[in-house]
């Protein structure tokens, strides 16, 4: 049984303005979602970040599908300020974003924040925010500075007084454990919980036939696991037949061109999310992936469909020694998350 939080705490739909802040694909997605199930208010606007390619290609195709209500303001470098704003509601994905944190220390006009998905950076931060000792809003991966950990504590404090206010909703697909969503409900914030149901009423456009799909990773491209291994395992999957690859975006074009010289591996293109791309797929295919929030957002939308999506754990071996044990766990949780 799904270990979830429960849907409709917060009474829909509701009225009023919201603006909203993207910074990558899975935010946009998630983003149209809340607006969909009703919780942004009858309008939002949506101000997606400038300078990201395959933000750029999921932002063009949601403003051809958004349901009403929905707007898109140009591209830009920096959030807009919520405290010039008439809007009820500031949304933001990122809330480890040093940019979304600056402004969050400012005047926030709306009556509320909602935060929405941002893999498993949103776990991460409710966990931060029950926690009884203050806690840095820093990514584990950052080497952060005496400034940058002051700006995070900052924001760990403001994003609780906000829920002590009833102030911050959280809207996501992932499941959270029980005992972090009592605690962060007891603290005052809302929570909110999501299957995809507004992409699961739009039509399926891309065909795929391989029998396998495998869901590419950025570890190796960010140093943190080695790539031979991770190539051998690759090819491996061959032996079920024909493998289409799903790329990270961080993966480098050095990368994606030897494994696309495999004459049995298909290497797509970045285009939009992997939740948005994979719909079509039925009984008999199988999903691969090493530790990946879309493996949890894959089986929400494709558990009742006979397609089996199965998550490998890293080996020891693979991993480099700039992955520490703390980095190694929180990168592995998403394989114990079942949609």
């Amino acid at each position: 049984m799904r270990p979830h939080v429960a849907v409709d705490a917060v009474a829909r739909p509701r009225f009023g303005h919201a603006q909203v802040w993207v910074e990558s694909p899975l935010q946009l997605l998630s983003a149209v979602e809340a607006h969909g199930a009703g919780l942004l208010g009858r309008t939002s606007t949506i101000y997606p970040r400038g300078g990201g390619t395959m933000l750029d290609a999921t932002l063009q195709t949601l403003m051809a599908q958004a349901p009403d209500g929905i707007s898109f303001a140009n591209p830009s470098r920096n959030p807009p300020l919520p405290g010039t704003s008439a809007a009820d509601r500031w949304v933001v994905g990122d809330a480890y974003s040093g940019k979304v944190q600056r402004t969050l220390l400012g005047p926030l006009g709306p009556g509320e924040l909602i935060i929405i998905d941002d893999g498993l950076a949103t776990l991460g931060l409710l966990k931060a925010l029950v926690s009884d000792d203050p806690i840095p809003l820093i990514r584990p991966r950052s080497q952060a500075g005496a400034t940058r950990r002051a700006l995070g504590l900052a924001s760990w404090w403001r994003l609780r007084a906000l829920a002590r206010a009833s102030r911050l909703l959280v809207f996501t697909a992932l499941p959270i454990e029980h005992d972090v969503a009592k605690k962060f409900r007891a603290l005052g914030g809302n929570l909110e919980g999501h299957s995809f149901e507004w992409l699961a009423t739009q039509p399926v456009g891309e065909p795929i036939h391989e029998p396998t799909i495998a869901i590419g990773s950025a570890l190796a491209a960010d140093g943190l696991i080695r790539i031979k291994p991770y190539l051998r395992w690759l090819s491996e999957l061959t032996e079920e037949g024909p493998v289409a690859y799903f790329p990270h975006r961080r993966e480098t074009a050095d990368f994606l061109h030897e494994l696309d010289a495999h004459p049995l591996i298909s290497v797509r293109k970045h285009t939009i999310p992997i939740e948005m791309r994979l719909r079509s797929l039925r009984r008999g295919q199988v999903v691969r992936a090493l530790p990946s929030t879309a493996l949890p957002s894959l089986r929400l939308l494709l558990g009742t469909t006979g397609v089996r999506i199965i998550g490998k754990p890293v080996p020891e071996p693979w991993w480099k020694p700039t992955a520490s044990p703390q980095l190694r766990t929180h990168l592995s949780s998403s394989l114990e998350l079942n949609g």
